[in-house]
């Protein structure tokens, strides 16, 4: 059968490797001039920055994937686990380190708060019975009715696990310290949603950054992506870059292919990678969009952000690998992000900086560090020159402030990325970075479905669809619709 896939980032590099695995004739047709999507590289003076996903997390994710052609990921790439996991600035006086050995967890959460130490063990006790739940009862399935997201399993576990609760009030019953909350909810303001909005089932991403580990993949998360491109390559896969699709062809339900300015490129079915608003408003006619405009107008999204890419001629003295800088007011930050009536530019917000040249030397000339800051915005909002350099310029004041350490002065390399880029690159809807965040209307079944209801044989993979949003997530997403095309089409 030949299959077209709209987008060479993971879902459809993913994609590509399980579907020419089975036989079928594949032509990925990518927008940009590289594979990976969101998961772009930046090189300028010999730094170079993956653009887009910096952390490496559920490993087991990955080993599922690669062993579907029985591969394991040290087949392609060097993992290390990175120790400490991340630091935390909470003020410039109160700085923690959160470590790979728990034990030294335990004790760090015992000096936020009594009995701190048991408290996150109880926590992690669940969130690691949530993790082994999902993984076997809901990532890697695909949902179409309420009875098939409540099955009897997930039932009664999520009753006892309490997960129509939101994860705020889940936590707070949980911790009692300011800095025990933030450390188990940091990672969903980061991953698309608000403690607010998010289910309390969302707990266990503290099992998997806690107990399963950071990681990092020599070469980056850059690695991982050249490494399935070659896999998919390796099965015959063809890749077309830099040719933008025009339109998705579709007669009396059936879609016969996509146009670019090439031509016309048939196909027996196609899988989307791209943008799924994009996809759906902008390449099919009207009546053939499951979710029109007005659809993905009522949904919440994820946020956009801005990123500096910046390189410098010195090494980061009181930086790791991944560090957090939590706002002391992080409330008002979401707010800022997920409430329409109030999204705005923030004053201060909690911001990432990410070193990869503290684990991999190939990310910046010998004694230099590239620097990637990230700051969480709101979709939609009006960007501009003037208000990157302002909020950039912020962040830099206060990141110097809190090292101790003279950025500016060194600075080599400096590059912006924000909201019009994500839009003018990727596509993506209001400029998010992420898509669509994690609430309980827009998990498992309540996400955009993997097959059209409108165009019979067309398919979609990524970040929208379910499980949702992170490179794990969207290699589980290919999975899956690989699998539903397998038992459709054989």
């Amino acid at each position: 059968m030949k299959v077209i896939i709209v987008g060479a980032g993971f879902g459809g590099l993913s994609a590509a490797a399980l579907l020419a695995k089975e036989g079928h004739e594949v032509k990925v047709i990518e927008k940009n001039e590289d594979p990976g999507g969101r998961a772009s590289v930046y090189n300028d003076q010999g730094f170079h920055f993956d653009m887009g996903p910096s952390w490496y997390l559920m490993p087991d994710v990955y080993e599922h994937f690669f062993a579907n052609f029985d591969k394991k990921p040290e087949d392609f790439f060097e993992l290390e686990r990175l120790d400490p996991s991340y630091r935390v600035y909470f003020s410039e006086d109160e700085v923690v380190d959160v470590e790979s050995d728990l034990e030294k967890n335990y004790a760090l959460f015992d000096s936020f708060e009594e009995n701190g130490g048991e408290k996150l063990k109880e926590y992690l006790k669940s969130a690691e019975k949530m993790y082994e739940l999902s993984i076997k009862e809901l990532l890697y399935k695909d949902y179409r009715t309420i009875f098939d997201f409540f099955n009897g399993k997930m039932l009664l576990s999520g009753i006892r696990l309490n997960i129509l609760e939101n994860l705020e009030h889940f936590v707070d019953r949980k911790f009692e310290s300011d800095e025990a909350r933030k450390i188990v909810q940091y990672s969903i303001g980061f991953l698309g949603s608000s403690p607010k909005r998010t289910p309390s089932m969302y707990h266990i991403m503290s099992h998997i950054d806690l107990t399963m580990g950071v990681w990092y993949p020599q070469g980056g998360m850059r690695k991982v992506a050249s490494s399935i491109y070659e896999l998919a390559q390796s099965y015959g896969a063809q890749f077309y870059f830099n040719q933008p699709v025009e339109k998705i062809i579709v007669e009396d339900g059936v879609t016969s292919g996509v146009q670019t300015a090439e031509g016309i490129n048939g196909a027996d079915l196609v899988l989307v990678n791209a943008d799924y608003p994009f996809t759906e408003i902008d390449l099919l006619e009207e009546k053939y969009q499951t979710y029109p405009a007005q659809y993905w107008e009522k949904r919440v999204l994820a946020p956009s952000s801005l990123v500096a890419y910046v390189g410098i001629d010195r090494e980061m003295e009181n930086l790791v690998h991944h560090n957090l800088f939590l706002d002391k007011d992080w409330a008002e930050g979401f707010d800022t992000l997920f409430d329409p009536d109030k999204a705005a530019w923030p004053d201060k917000p909690s911001y990432y900086v990410n070193i990869p040249s503290k684990t991999d030397k190939t990310a910046a000339p010998d004694g230099m560090d590239t620097l990637f800051i990230l700051v969480p915005l709101a979709p939609g909002i009006e960007d501009s020159e003037e208000r990157r350099e302002k909020l950039y310029h912020h962040i830099l004041d206060d990141l110097e402030t809190k090292t101790g350490e003279n950025i500016r002065d060194h600075i080599l390399v400096k590059r912006i990325f924000a909201l019009n880029d994500f839009k003018e690159r990727y596509n993506a809807y209001k400029g998010t970075a992420l898509g669509l965040s994690h609430t309980m209307r827009q998990t498992a079944l309540f996400r955009p479905a993997h097959q059209s209801k409108k165009v019979k044989n067309l398919y979609y993979t990524g970040q929208y669809t379910h499980p949702g949003i992170g490179v794990p997530m969207t290699l589980i997403s290919s999975e899956i619709v690989a699998r539903e095309i397998k038992e459709r089409y054989g």
